[in-house]
Formats: C-alpha cells, structure tokens, sequence
C-alpha cells in the first residue's frame, strides 16, 4: 500500500465522498412511486400480456396461418389448425407458453388479420408453471375483456401512421 493509499484510508475519504453524496441528495424532491396507489405513465405501444381477438359478429379472427409460430425467436407459440366444412381453416389449439416469451412483439407484427394482440395489461402472474401456459380459450377470454381497450389503441395506431 503506498502512502497516499494509506493516509486515504486513515482518514476515511471515501466514507466523506459517499456521505456528501448523501447529504447532497437527502432533501431534494423523491421520485419515489408508491405502486400500487400511484401509477407512472404507460406507453400506448406497452407490450403486456397477449389476447386473440374476434371480429364483430364473434367469429375468431385466427386463420391457423402460422405465420406466428414461425417468427416467435423463442418457440412460445403452439399451433394446430384443421379445415372447416366451409374449406376455411381455423386453429383448434393456440397456446403460448409465457415463461419462454420474450414479448418482442413479433407475433403481433407477423399476423395478417390482426387475431394475436399485446395487451397493456401486466399485473398478472402464476402460482406455478401451469398458470403461464395460455390456451386458445384463455387467449380468447382475455381478448373479450380488452377488446375497448385493444380497438382503441389500434385505432390511435393507424392515425399515426
């Protein structure tokens, strides 16, 4: 230890330095957000939890393109299509797993007819592994509790483009 390092030492400079940096900060105002009371702003564009969205007449939007599931970078998304009597197809199972999404948002930008959506919604969670699995019904029950939400965000979307 050279002497410079050992008067340092002695006289605690470093503690100095870091109390002074206290003081200097203790009676400037808090930015401190009590959460569940106080809310920061949310970006319209937040990407939370996802949703599949039917169109007016309560059809599902998803035609099983798969578009989805090949462009998810973590291999969340889950996709079984079968044809209908009309020769139309439809997906009989869409599931995304949560716990390997990354929320990039590919899905959302890869669908055609706008069926998969992000939501704003990110309070929720999973007690165990099992209750971040989404299946189609979850998917689609979530998209009918948000569709206000979700049309309106898309309808800002498109006047700013």
């Amino acid at each position: 230890m050279s002497a410079l390092g050992f008067l340092r030492s002695l006289f605690l400079t470093e503690l100095r330095r870091g109390m002074g940096v206290t003081w200097r900060h203790l009676f400037r105002r808090k930015i401190t957000v009590q959460y569940p009371e106080e809310r920061t702003p949310q970006s319209p564009r937040f990407r939370g939890l996802h949703a599949l969205r039917r169109y007016p007449n309560g059809e599902e939007r998803c035609i099983a393109c798969k578009l989805c599931e090949a462009i998810c970078p973590a291999m969340a998304i889950t996709i079984e299509a079968e044809k209908r009597a009309d020769g139309s197809r439809r997906a009989v199972r869409y599931d995304i797993d949560l716990t390997k999404c990354i929320f990039c948002g590919f899905c959302e930008e890869a669908c055609p007819v706008d069926a998969i959506v992000e939501t704003r919604q990110f309070e929720y969670h999973g007690e165990k592994r099992g209750d971040l699995y989404l299946t189609k019904e979850l998917l689609l029950a979530i998209g009918d509790r948000y569709e206000a939400q979700i049309a309106a965000d898309r309808a800002r979307d498109i006047k700013y483009r």
